[in-house]
């Protein structure tokens, strides 16, 4: 009876306090609706441009203004977190998030709708690495599967519901509607968590170098500025566009370099010695290729309903409803399979499902049923909810703590760059392909579904990819680095 017990005390692990499971709590609820936001504008956005008289060119800038704050800002939270309080951080996150929400349900026209969008872009650029490292530093490794779970509803579901709520609001109210009905939620967040979150680690008093500020901005902005144009443009190829991408490239080549030299004394504004470490480097590579692929199909799949099958936008947010709300439901279990029996086997599991229903949705065409549409999503969303967790919690429990805010920086700020990737590719893959098929004669509908069914098979092909990285992906235990 006495050696059980000992034994169940050496292996049980510590459960969190009731102050910690307050924190991250209200952390999720806050990063939830701050990543919600992100993808609200998709269904809206035809909407939008006939109710505030602009071109779809302009328009787009709501969507692409956003990710490019989005990149811009995540390089500088690594630094944030260590340096500020985290309450501080906390407030200022979701201050800045709620402002920009108001200013948005207020907006007279599309510049100051802009500007919200930015303001709103600053504070959920914050959020997710401050959760990721507040989770990192809480919660002992045998708890981080079951957590990281939660989380993965955040970075899963929210963006795949985002275009259901857009449609079900706009179908009963008008487009400020999706501010009003956000910026409650969010001051509540901003008030609880101002209660609540305390300071989380130590700080460190290294100076900001602004030097590495601006090369990020020139870096990480460009490239994010030049895959949004190309994705929005259909594969355009203008001097302004292939400018921003070289500027974008050059830009990061030389943060890279900066980081090397400055991560020696320890001023680095992202420490790059994340990439030390095998698990976390593959971790990161493999939940590009996912995102990549979420936000990619989640682009294309409502074009595809409504151009091709001719489904209203009500219709396409619900169709795509139930794969979200099943991400959702699957995460908290997955997180908890994580703690038993680790990464591979999820993620074996889960890229194999994503990369099978994209080969299923290569058979689509005009006739195509909407039950199976909805089969082939339920399918995908089951696939990414098996692989986001294992990805997450392997990435960054193979991690030294002190290198976690720099890690959770560098898992958002790839995450930015996959998803801009993501829509860029395929998007312009569909648009040249519905080109080239209209000018030989095509009709719309078929232009189109040739164009979809070009982007699908070459999001198809690179989930091999994920295939082939998931059964090389070990345990997320903190790893030595190489010397």
């Amino acid at each position: 009876m006495t050696s059980a017990g000992v034994s169940d005390a050496v292996t049980s692990p510590p459960a969190l306090t009731r102050a910690d499971r307050a924190v991250i709590g209200v952390l999720l609820v806050a990063t939830f609706v701050v990543i919600l936001n992100e993808t609200i504008m998709g269904v809206a956005l035809p909407v939008l441009l006939t109710e505030l008289n602009v071109t779809a060119a302009v328009g787009q800038w709501l969507t692409a203004g956003f990710l490019l704050t989005m990149s811009v800002v995540i390089p500088i939270t690594g630094y944030l977190i260590q340096r500020v309080s985290t309450r501080v951080l906390y407030g200022v996150a979701m201050g800045l998030f709620s402002a920009g929400t108001l200013l948005a349900a207020l907006a007279p026209g599309f510049a100051v709708l802009l500007a919200a969008r930015v303001v709103q872009a600053c504070g959920t650029a914050i959020m997710l690495p401050l959760l990721m490292t507040t989770v990192m530093t809480l919660v002992p490794p045998a708890r981080r599967g079951a957590v990281m779970g939660n989380i993965s509803i955040v970075i899963s579901v929210a963006p795949a519901i985002g275009p259901t709520v857009s449609g079900v609001v706009l179908d009963m109210f008008s487009w400020r509607a999706m501010f009003w009905v956000v910026l409650p939620i969010s001051v509540a967040a901003l008030v609880l968590g101002l209660r609540w979150v305390t300071r989380i680690g130590e700080a460190s008093s290294a100076p900001l170098d602004v030097v590495s500020v601006v090369l990020s901005v020139f870096g990480f902005g460009g490239l994010v500025y030049g895959l949004s144009s190309i994705g929005h443009s259909g594969g355009g190829s203008s001097a302004t566009l292939w400018a921003s991408l070289a500027v974008g490239v050059l830009g990061i080549v030389a943060f890279v370099l900066r980081q090397v030299r400055l991560q020696r004394h320890e001023r680095a504004l992202l420490d790059l010695r994340t990439f030390a470490f095998r698990t976390f480097t593959l971790a990161s590579a493999l939940m590009m290729v996912m995102m990549g692929l979420l936000l990619g199909v989640v682009t294309i799949l409502p074009i595809y309903t409504q151009n091709v099958l001719g489904l209203d936008p009500l219709a396409t947010g619900l169709l795509l409803l139930p794969g979200g709300l099943l991400m959702g439901l699957l995460s908290p279990f997955v997180g908890r399979l994580y703690d038993r029996v680790g990464p591979r086997v999820l993620l074996i599991v889960g890229t194999v499902a994503t990369s099978g229903s994209l080969w299923f949705a290569t058979t689509f065409d005009e006739g195509t049923p909407t039950p199976l549409v909805l089969v082939f999503h339920l399918v995908l969303s089951l696939g990414l909810a098996f692989s986001f967790t294992p990805l997450f919690s392997s990435g960054l429990g193979a991690l030294p703590a002190r290198l976690y805010s720099h890690g959770s920086a560098i898992f958002s700020t790839t995450q930015q760059l996959a998803a801009a990737a993501g829509v860029a590719l395929l998007v312009s893959v569909m648009s040249a392909r519905a080109a080239e098929l209209a000018a030989a004669g095509e009709v719309t509908t078929g232009a189109e579904m040739g164009g979809m069914h070009s982007a699908i098979v070459l999001a198809a092909i690179l989930s091999l990819v994920a295939v082939a990285g998931s059964f090389m992906v070990k345990a997320g235990k903190a790893e030595e680095a190489p010397h």
